[in-house]
């Protein structure tokens, strides 16, 4: 397939390209600020939307993966019209070029369009977001007539985009000898990027529309989270502190309980959600591999 993904250097996105490519399929990577890892890099600018036009029309891409987006959720709170602008306006424009070129959309949306107060929530179950970033990527699923995916604290073995995930900053803080402190009262279902990337492109294999929950399999408080990810790693457990939502200084409000229902994933889907113990055996392994290949130079 020829493959278009948006967010190519971010944490699904460049996991996606990296898969899609030892498949033999064609992969561009769109990309603002980090050039992309994977994949023949293509900037690529959800503010400007003659250039997504223009870009859509070049490339005929059979499937977009459109993971790219602005993620900050505090920032999101702070800067309402920029999150506006990126997040709905920019898919707006991605949905009506891709819809004009023929290709398959597969949108990459959120648990934080929930408010969280009950959890395990299902894909026909009311939406409600608890802060602006969930409400524009509510707005955003309203574009897309393809495939809508939503996931959960994606975590992967790879920094992305500059930034690092919560998996791995646990690891490297422990592993440096750091206290870290880590809600007991979030309750999530996390997803690692390579199960959540395997997902997606099945998805677009198969050309299967409608909402999907492609999290992990296990519901979990992100303190346990932690403890799992600090033992699978042998690390001290010890150094990780419970703490409570209620002490963080967040400026926007996070859902209790976001976690998500995969069965319909589970159903539908070969590549099916994986439970948290066989995902972290599959990040310790992408982390070890990693070293090796650093070390041979």
């Amino acid at each position: 397939m020829r493959i278009f993904i948006t967010g190519g250097s971010g944490l699904m996105g460049s996991k996606a390209a990296q898969i899609a490519l030892a498949r033999g399929h064609e992969v561009f990577s769109g990309y603002a600020h980090n050039q992309p890892v994977f994949g023949q890099a293509v900037r690529f600018d959800l503010e400007d939307n003659k250039g997504i036009s223009d870009l859509m029309e070049r490339l005929r891409p059979e499937v977009v993966i459109h993971s790219a987006a602005l993620t900050d959720v505090d920032r999101c709170e702070r800067e309402k019209d920029l999150a506006y602008r990126v997040n709905v306006e920019g898919t707006r424009a991605l949905a009506r070029a891709a819809e004009k070129a023929g290709s398959f959309l597969i949108y990459i949306s959120t648990d934080y369009i929930f408010d969280g107060s009950r959890g395990m929530y299902r894909e026909d179950d009311r939406t409600n977001p608890a802060n602006y970033y969930g409400y524009t990527k509510l707005q955003g699923e309203q574009f897309c007539r393809g495939c809508i995916a939503r996931a959960c604290v994606t975590y992967g073995s790879r920094p992305a985009s500059g930034k690092i995930n919560f998996a791995l900053w646990l690891i490297n803080s422990l592993k440096s000898g750091q206290e870290v402190r880590v809600v007991t009262d979030q309750f999530i279902t996390p997803t690692l990027n390579t199960n959540l990337a395997r997902m997606v492109l099945e998805a677009g294999d198969k050309r299967l529309c409608g909402v999907y929950h492609l999290a992990g399999a296990t519901r979990i408080s992100r303190y346990d989270f932690a403890l799992e990810l600090a033992r699978e790693f042998d690390l001290d457990h010890s150094l990780i502190l419970p703490s409570r939502m209620k002490d963080l200084k967040w400026t926007a409000k996070r859902p209790m309980d976001s976690s998500l229902d995969t069965s319909k994933a589970k159903r539908d889907l070969k590549e099916s959600p994986d439970g948290l113990e066989d995902s972290l055996k599959i990040l310790k392994a992408e982390v070890e591999y990693q070293s090796r290949q650093k070390s041979k130079g």
